[in-house]
């Protein structure tokens, strides 16, 4: 996994700060794989309540941890219980790392 320890406390902690104290992050695409340089932070936050507007939330995520990490690329998907799952929330469900911060 190609984050440092101090990025992935940071990616939790912001997540929570604005998703909830019980929202998790899962860490999945290319940063899982140690021998690929570059690429983006792709980012699947579940959170257990209905979040009223997931795309501006996600939106303050991504920017948020934009300003704490430098300007990279941050991909910041969200599911609540209302989310209709895509392909996409799968494979992050089931290859992503939860992230522990």
């Amino acid at each position: 996994m190609r984050l440092s320890p101090e990025q992935t406390a940071t990616i939790v902690s912001t997540t929570r700060e604005l998703a909830g104290a019980d929202a998790e992050v899962r860490l999945f695409g290319s940063r899982l794989l140690d021998e690929v340089q570059g690429g983006d932070i792709d980012l699947l936050v579940e959170c257990p309540q209905k979040i009223d507007r997931p795309v501006w939330l996600a939106a303050q995520i991504t920017a948020r941890l934009q300003r704490r990490l430098g300007d990279r690329r941050i991909d910041v998907l969200l599911i609540d219980p209302e989310t209709v799952l895509a392909p996409v929330h799968l494979v992050a469900r089931a290859e992503g790392r939860l992230l522990q911060g």
